[in-house]
């Protein structure tokens, strides 16, 4: 079969007719199309612009920088977790919010990482050096894995950056991404988190909306502030209706390639389970945190954590749970399927990957909950991380870089030093709630009689099982944990410390479901994946996009308005008059005392956030919204819920990327917190 008779099913061309769909790697953009539909043609400037001034952040999240010296600008709900640890019972900056007058005041980030991209390099031939054809899906992974320890190492050791070969269309591409890295970042300024995550809850993933959620960081390097890579400046006059924007950032991840039997696995098993998981730790966060006083602050921010997660679980199970989405993307597999059994060459390919495929969901339907809660969901607690880090980095360090645990190989360890050895508090009261509750998950899914469950509890109740040894655990104390990693983790073996001997009860039985799983649906679903891919490679060529992995990519799309479920049109701008309308004065409709009392300063008809047009999903939070010569306009902090069914295909027709809008900052820093000196340096990039 020639490739025009591929080109005839109306599926296979659909995706360049919808000019705003798309997550785009830097290498491989569809410019012609952005030619076409938006009369854009990026220079090579414009896009290393873009590219070094956009950043990601370690937490999971994305950001710019929006001045030559070192300034970033990300989400208030990115940078949450540093502002918490910032924080103390007398000084509770998520709460009052927080701004640094002089550099002099500006608070470091204990444990936050920074990284911008440098370049990108296609590695595909190299991770596939030692494959042979007559390998298994296991062998071929295990082989595939130890050529990218090399590579990511040999680029470590000789350019001194974070190095990370990243799998893309399943595997059918791997390329190099190479990164400078930074950690020494400092909080520059916070709002309040009343005035950040105005509307709580009930208005999260919805429009209109009123959110100033922002907040700035700032990167050093050896006690100074580093001179920025790039910088994507304010546009202070913001975006009009139907204009043409961009945006920059780390989408985290993305299902849209998936075979309709892995969807269903998603859509009826793996959804639910994680769902249960949520609601069952969120309950219990909630109760403790009624008690009050420092109680209710500690779990706040956990608790915020967790429901955002909740309705973003349950936006996504509703759109795979929606007939018309599911019915389109199995037709979508059904089109390519019938193109590749037409021809016999493709058929001997690639036919039988969709049936491999469906076999690794019936291995996995056996085996994932068990995986999920041995390496983590069961035992969820920041100490047990502490103790599996420290117990497997004591097995993996003697072992060369390509035969060790992935997370243990030499191109991720400076960065998990990082996290391992953070000088951040850690509440044990909290652990203590987080890994009861956990526990008794863990016993609940897996049955009491589980040996697994017998050895972590015993005759006793969760409870009593995290109460004692979070107790008695020294690995709350950084300068502890740093001693048992000393000379590759030698002392942590043997340790006796409590935590470091409950997690060695399960690391054993972890790792054997875990080279289970890895070899048996993860390799298989890559390697049949990656034929996949060849196959629509050999249809579509370079209109299909890769789905996320959180790394850099442009999305492009316009400031549009919708039409909601009710088909009343939803214009696409609120302004500061309306967050002063819908404020009841009652949670979660409470303004901070500052916007009140700046009210008669502050101009209402100032546009607040926005929407648009642009494919996001989560890990794009914090990124910059662009105009057409790489101005900031605004800053994504959302999708409304319509959109969160995008993670499994896309529609332009209700979902929307919400932004804050740079006006609404603008307004608000000047006028409301009078952040003088942070508006001058915003506004001074800008000219």
């Amino acid at each position: 079969m020639q490739l025009k008779t591929f080109l005839l099913i109306p599926f296979l061309i659909v995706p360049s007719l919808m000019a705003d769909e798309g997550m785009w790697t830097y290498n491989r953009l569809p410019l012609e199309q952005l030619k076409a539909d938006h009369d854009f043609e990026p220079s090579a400037e414009l896009l290393t612009r873009l590219q070094k001034g956009s950043v990601r952040l370690n937490n999971g999240g994305s950001g710019s920088f929006v001045s030559p010296s070192g300034l970033v600008m990300t989400n208030h709900h990115v940078a949450s977790d540093c502002i918490r640890k910032v924080s103390s019972e007398e000084k509770d900056y998520v709460a009052d919010g927080f701004y640094a007058t002089t550099r002099a005041r500006e608070l470091k980030c204990p444990d936050l990482e920074l990284n911008v991209l440098m370049e990108i390099e296609t590695v595909t031939d190299q991770v596939n050096r030692g494959v042979e054809d007559d390998m298994d899906d296991a062998a071929k992974r295990e082989a595939q894995q130890a050529e990218i320890a090399r590579i990511q190492k040999d680029c470590r050791d000789s350019t001194l950056m974070r190095c990370d070969v990243v799998s893309l269309y399943a595997g059918g591409i791997f390329d190099l991404y190479k990164y400078k890295r930074y950690t020494d970042i400092r909080l520059v300024f916070a709002p309040e988190f009343q005035a950040a995550f105005f509307g709580g809850d009930p208005d999260n993933f919805t429009f209109p909306r009123y959110c100033l959620d922002v907040s700035f960081l700032r990167v050093y390097d050896k006690g100074r502030p580093i001179t920025s890579p790039a910088v994507l400046p304010w546009d202070t006059t913001g975006a009009d209706e139907q204009e043409f924007v961009i945006v920059s950032g780390h989408p985290g991840s993305t299902q849209r390639l998936l075979t309709e039997a892995q969807l269903q696995y998603e859509r009826d098993r793996r959804m639910p389970f994680m769902l249960d998981f949520l609601t069952r730790i969120g309950t219990a966060l909630e109760g403790y945190g009624a008690s009050g006083g420092d109680a209710a602050r500690l779990s706040r921010d956990e608790l915020f954590r967790i429901n955002n997660s909740i309705k973003a679980y349950t936006g996504m199970l509703a759109g795979l749970r929606n007939r018309e989405l599911f019915a389109a993307q199995s037709a979508e597999e059904k089109a390519l399927r019938a193109a590749v059994a037409a021809d016999a060459e493709q058929q001997a390919k690639y036919g039988d990957a969709w049936q491999k495929i469906a076999a690794a969901q019936s291995v996995k339907n056996d085996i994932y909950e068990e995986y999920r809660l041995l390496a983590s969901l069961g035992l969820y607690s920041r100490y047990i991380t502490f103790a599996r880090h420290l117990t497997r980095l004591s097995a993996e360090l003697g072992k060369p870089d390509g035969e060790r645990l992935e997370e243990y190989q030499s191109a991720g360890l400076e960065s998990l030093y990082q996290q391992l050895y953070s000088t951040a508090p850690v509440d044990p009261n909290v652990e203590v709630v987080k890994l009861a509750e956990s526990l008794e998950f863990l016993r609940d899914r897996l049955s009491p009689n589980d040996p697994t469950v017998k050895r972590l509890l015993g005759n006793r109740t969760p409870e009593q099982v995290a109460r004692e040894v979070i107790t008695a655990t020294k690995l709350g104390d950084a300068e502890f944990r740093k001693q048992l990693g000393a000379n590759d983790a030698a002392s942590a073996k043997d340790s006796d410390d409590p935590m470091m001997v409950f997690y060695r009860l399960v690391d054993e039985r972890a790792r054997e479901i875990r080279e289970r799983y890895e070899n048996e649906v993860d390799a298989v679903e890559q390697a049949n994946g990656t034929r996949i891919a060849q196959a629509r490679f050999a249809a579509m060529g370079a209109n299909v996009y890769p789905d996320a992995t959180f790394t850099l990519r442009l999305a492009f799309g316009m400031v549009k308005a919708y039409l909601n479920d009710g088909r009343k049109r939803v214009a696409p701008f609120t302004t500061i008059g309306g967050l002063f309308e819908k404020a009841t004065g009652e949670d979660p409709y409470e303004l901070p005392k500052r916007f009140t009392t700046a009210r008669r300063r502050l101009a209402e008809d100032t546009p607040y956030n926005l929407v648009s047009t642009n494919d996001i999903t989560g890990g794009n939070s914090g990124s910059p919204l662009l105009d057409r010569e790489g101005r900031v306009v605004g800053l994504i902090f959302d999708g409304n819920i319509q959109s969160l069914s995008n993670d499994f295909q896309y529609s332009e027709t209700q979902a929307r990327a919400v932004s804050v809008d740079v006006r609404g900052m603008l307004e608000m820093l000047r006028d409301a917190y009078r952040a003088r000196t942070l508006v001058s340096e915003l506004t001074a990039a800008g000219r």
